[in-house]
Parts: structure tokens; C-alpha cells; sequence
């Protein structure tokens, strides 16, 4: 029954330390994102400048995702 114990401990707490790094992973904006946020709000802004900062302020329109925000 040990054996079995610490068998599964070399194999399962790996598995779950590596479960939750791509997590957290998933919990952030990539550069590219970034970037595609930042050009889609200067377009925003060119078009009409209190509706771009009304929807950047209440996240709305795509301007908030995971912890990237205009």
C-alpha cells in the first residue's frame, strides 16, 4: 500500500503542478492580444471618441479580456 502511495504521488502531484500552471497560463493576455486591442480602440476613438471611452470604461465591446484592458 506505501509503494502504491508514493507511486502516485511521483506521478500525480507533477500532473497537477503542470495543471495549474496552464491555468494561470490562460489567465493572461498574449502580446498579440494586446496589440489587437490596442488597434481596435484607436479605431474606436477615431470614429467617435465619447462612445470609445464609454465602452472602455465599462469593458464593454471586446476592450476587456482576462487582464487586458484599454
Amino acid at each position: 500500500m506505501t509503494k502504491l502511495i508514493r507511486t502516485l504521488s511521483v506521478v500525480l502531484i507533477p500532473l497537477g503542478l503542470l495543471l495549474n500552471q496552464t491555468a494561470s497560463a490562460a489567465d493572461y493576455g498574449t502580446p498579440a492580444d494586446a496589440k489587437a486591442i490596442l488597434e481596435k480602440a484607436a479605431v474606436e476613438l477615431k470614429q467617435d471618441k465619447a462612445k470609445a471611452l464609454e465602452m472602455f470604461n465599462k469593458g464593454e465591446g471586446g476592450f476587456k479580456d482576462r487582464d487586458l484592458y484599454v
